[in-house]
């Protein structure tokens, strides 16, 4: 029977961690794929917002196994109060609260998603920007708490995560489309073109007309 003590929980807390590090830093790559209006020749955008919501997903499953399995390996005196109230943990509290902190602002993202249809597209997209300060905050608690991170393979995935991100930062602020009210990635309006107003099939009757008729 397993401890719970055992270095098997250190070993999935850790492999549970980088996978969701990994899954993360592709959700932010597609949202921001999604955002800038990327697709329509090999993939629509359509299929690549269903691909950003299905990694996400994913990636929550995997961050809440690496929550789980830290708080029931007894070796660190890290409760489950926690992984939601910072500075709460005994086991390196800075490097915990920082992930509390990560862990709570995708939460809020992740139920704003669902509750999407009954929020305001306003409210919904200001709360979506919370990701990217809890992806910073993945960041940090990953290179401040990981054992392995501080050189070696750990620090060149940390840093090539975090490089990735910047980039698609840098390039979210400035190519994105101007976007019209109201609409969302998945109905753009091409840039420099407007809607086209609706005009009647048949002409108008004229005064003579409309006397005849009455």
């Amino acid at each position: 029977m397993i401890a719970f003590a055992s270095p098997y929980f250190w070993y999935i807390t850790r492999g549970t961690g980088i996978v969701a590090l990994l899954l993360l830093t592709l959700v932010v790559t597609l949202g921001t794929l999604v955002a800038n209006r990327i697709g329509g020749t090999f993939v629509g955008r359509f299929e690549l917002n269903e691909l950003h919501r299905s990694v996400s997903m994913v990636a929550m499953l995997f961050l809440i196994l690496h929550i789980l399995t830290t708080v029931i390996d007894s070796y660190v005196s890290t409760g489950l109060i926690s992984a939601f109230v910072p500075m709460t943990s005994a086991y390196k509290t800075v490097p915990i609260a920082i992930g509390a902190v990560g862990f709570d602002l995708l939460l809020c993202v992740w139920i704003s998603s669902l509750l999407k249809v009954r929020i305001k597209n306003e409210s919904w997209r200001f709360i979506h920007w919370f990701s990217w300060l809890a992806y910073a905050s993945a960041i940090i608690h990953s290179y401040m708490s990981g054992s392995d991170a501080h050189s070696g393979a750990g620090l060149v995935l940390v840093a090539g995560c975090a490089g990735i991100v910047l980039c698609v930062a840098l390039w979210r602020y400035f190519a994105r489309p101007e976007r019209a009210a109201g609409r969302t990635a998945l109905s753009p309006i091409p840039r420099g073109k407007t809607i086209p107003q609706r005009t009647e099939s048949f002409p108008r009757a004229t005064s003579k007309q409309k006397t005849r008729r009455r």
